[in-house]
């Protein structure tokens, strides 16, 4: 071989080699890229899908309020909610409707859910609330006590018994060693409120929180006597959870000090 060919055939090798070096480094990248997003998008956590979750009628403001804040937090997610008496949501989880997240407006609700095996892991308090009178705007009646409300000209309105609104007026009554016939017993404090808002009652036994969310509508009478039937709230994942993963998140964020400075704010106490 002329020392001319070697010279000519070195460049070729020489290039030959750096294609081969680019072409393979080129494929260390790709496939490293390929590898490290799949693991990043598995670390990432990222929350997608419904979250449905059944709540007490007192909570509606409150956790309508956060559920849009998880939603800005977690895009790709959805919070339902249906909002009602808690002995009826606890009943229709038992009956099989399907939902995420229950919270409760007391305990006893809370336990038919457990007691029949339909809550996974244990059920945690994170607000408690007390009961206001609500009244016409203005007070007219100039009503200041539960014994107040058992005049016989006053149109009363209570949440019926088996509600936690209602079991919590029953137990104040029942300490103050009164006897009240209301003019109606209704399913849920929401429904009991309106009541008074339409002005179809002269006043209603219902939550603080309920008579802080009503505004100008109503005027708020508190009663010392509902310091004897404080309502703890549970929450509380449960078993056939569709979402389990954003149904702890939601969880997560109504007990956090960011979900503690809505629900205070609305009128709810510290657990």
């Amino acid at each position: 071989m002329t020392r001319t060919a070697r010279r000519i055939r070195r460049p070729l090798q020489v290039a030959a080699a750096g294609a081969a070096a680019l072409l393979a480094l080129s494929a260390c990248s790709s496939s490293g890229s390929d590898s490290s997003a799949k693991p990043d998008a598995r670390r990432s956590g990222k929350l997608s899908g419904e979250v449905t979750v059944f709540a007490a009628a007192s909570l509606k403001e409150s956790f309508t309020a956060l559920g849009e804040r998880f939603e800005k937090e977690h895009p790709d997610t959805k919070v339902t909610f249906s909002f009602g008496g808690s002995d009826s949501l606890a009943a229709s989880i038992t009956g099989g409707a399907p939902a995420d997240v229950f919270a409760a407006a007391s305990p006893r609700t809370m336990k038919i859910v457990t007691g029949a095996g339909d809550a996974s892991g244990a059920p945690a308090t994170f607000v408690r609330n007390r009961l206001e009178i609500a009244t016409l705007p203005g007070n007219p009646h100039k009503i200041t006590s539960l014994e107040d409300l058992t005049g016989p000209d006053l149109k009363v309105v209570l949440c019926d018994k088996e509600v936690p609104c209602g079991a919590a007026a029953e137990k104040a009554l029942g300490a103050s060693r009164l006897k009240l016939t209301p003019v109606s017993y209704e399913q849920d404090v929401k429904a009991a409120l309106t009541k008074v808002e339409l002005k179809e009652a002269d006043a209603a036994v219902v939550y603080r929180t309920d008579v802080r969310a009503a505004g100008d509508k109503v005027a708020g009478v508190e009663l010392p006597e509902s310091a004897d039937a404080v309502n703890d709230y549970p929450i509380a994942l449960l078993k056939d959870a569709r979402n389990a993963e954003a149904a702890k998140a939601f969880i997560a964020l109504v007990r956090s000090a960011e979900g503690r400075k809505v629900l205070s704010k609305a009128g709810f106490l510290k657990p």
